[in-house]
């Protein structure tokens, strides 16, 4: 086993072990994938302020996130397929939250369902909602959650319609997906991932079939989910999730002032800046870019979160001193997924953790509530 130090460690490992397919859906963005590679590298721009000689004992990273109390201002994203990274992956990456002490998020896109994950964590834990089309099965669903004592729900704007991913083109990445050669003799390649998948029986989206009218398996599944995106999503219809749910709601996908401003008029408890991990719109901004004109028009009426891009604990650090009070991980749980299981994920928050931790004591602090932008060098980091 080679010596993981950071996050880039897990993502070439999991590299290895996870079928090409698969590692490339959560690998990559749409189109050119300038804006995937820019949320990333915007992050590097920004420089630290090393301050000396200044008292580094009993230092706290913790948080509120809506409310909800976490060991640093992490939670992990919603991310769909998590459980063909690793057999029964949102179960593992559930567990390796609640055992750390971060919020989980379970996408409606997953492979083990909410009811999997309900009864295998024991802490509540939170629902990503992507707007269908079938207003009865998104009731069902809802109440699916406030069954499974859900105690928020991530509503996901940016997905009316679907990037352009070319690599999922290529792949073959279809429901169910297409069997090429070159598939089959990937998948040869990779005997510790197919012995997983083998001692499972989730292999299909959990949350979807058996559950949607007329969705018995992944064949009829991929010609109802190709219908069902609902391009005609509008405020009315966050009003309306807000009513179903009448728990705390988070906005994901908002990248725009006036589009903060709208949710903050709709009555959500946070909003997510954020561009899909580049997955959507190529050529827009990076979320950290657009992340301090955000904070500045509504910061102080709403949480304002953000992700896409962070793979260390200086990124979480850096998006805390450009006001955002929470932040989202996902391509760094899912390197820590397929490399390792539960325990590569445990490995990957203990890196961000760590980095945060140590990069907040060199910036003159030891509580990260008393970090603001002064920690970062003037001229190195975007303004509203």
């Amino acid at each position: 086993m080679p010596v993981i130090t950071n996050i880039e460690d897990l993502r070439v490992l999991a590299e290895k072990r996870v079928p090409r397919m698969f590692y490339d859906y959560a690998d990559s963005g749409s189109w050119t994938e300038g804006t995937y590679r820019a949320n990333e590298s915007d992050f590097h721009k920004i420089k630290l302020r090393q301050r000396v000689a200044v008292n580094m004992e009993n230092r706290s990273t913790a948080t509120k996130m809506v409310g909800i109390d976490t060991k640093m201002p992490v939670c992990i994203a919603p991310v769909g397929l998590t459980g063909m990274q690793h057999a029964d992956g949102e179960m593992h990456a559930a567990m390796a939250a609640k055992k750390f002490g971060i919020p989980f998020t379970l996408s409606t896109m997953s492979i083990c369902s909410i009811e999997d994950i309900a009864a295998h964590t024991q802490a509540p834990f939170w629902f990503q909602l992507y707007m269908m089309r079938d207003r009865e099965a998104m009731a069902r669903m809802i109440e699916r959650c406030k069954a499974a004592n859900v105690s928020a729900m991530v509503l996901t704007l940016d997905l009316q319609v679907i990037g352009q991913r070319h690599k999922d083109l290529k792949n073959g990445l279809t429901a169910p997906p297409r069997p090429t050669i070159a598939n089959i003799l990937n998948l040869m390649t990779k005997p510790r991932w197919c012995l997983g998948m083998a001692g499972t029986k989730r292999r299909t989206f959990g949350n979807l079939v058996g559950h949607v009218k007329a969705v018995t398996d992944m064949h009829s599944l991929a010609s109802w989910t190709n219908e069902q995106f609902d391009p005609t999503l509008d405020w009315d219809d966050i009003a309306w999730v807000k009513k179903q749910w009448g728990g705390k709601l988070i906005l994901k996908g908002i990248m725009d002032v006036e589009d903060a401003k709208l949710a903050v008029a709709s009555g959500a408890d946070a909003i997510v800046v954020s561009n899909h991990g580049g997955r959507q719109l190529d050529g827009a901004p990076s979320s950290i870019e657009a992340l301090p004109a955000i904070v500045a028009a509504v910061g102080s009426q709403i949480e304002v979160w953000m992700d896409g891009g962070i793979r260390s604990g200086q990124d979480v650090l850096k998006a805390w001193a450009l006001g955002a009070k929470g932040t989202m991980i996902g391509r760094a749980m899912v390197y820590g997924l397929g490399a390792m299981g539960e325990a590569g994920v445990t490995k990957a928050l203990q890196i961000i953790h760590k980095e945060l931790d140590v990069t907040m004591a060199f910036c003159g602090h030891t509580n990260i509530q008393n970090v603001d932008k002064n920690i970062l060098l003037p001229g190195t980091f975007p303004t509203a």
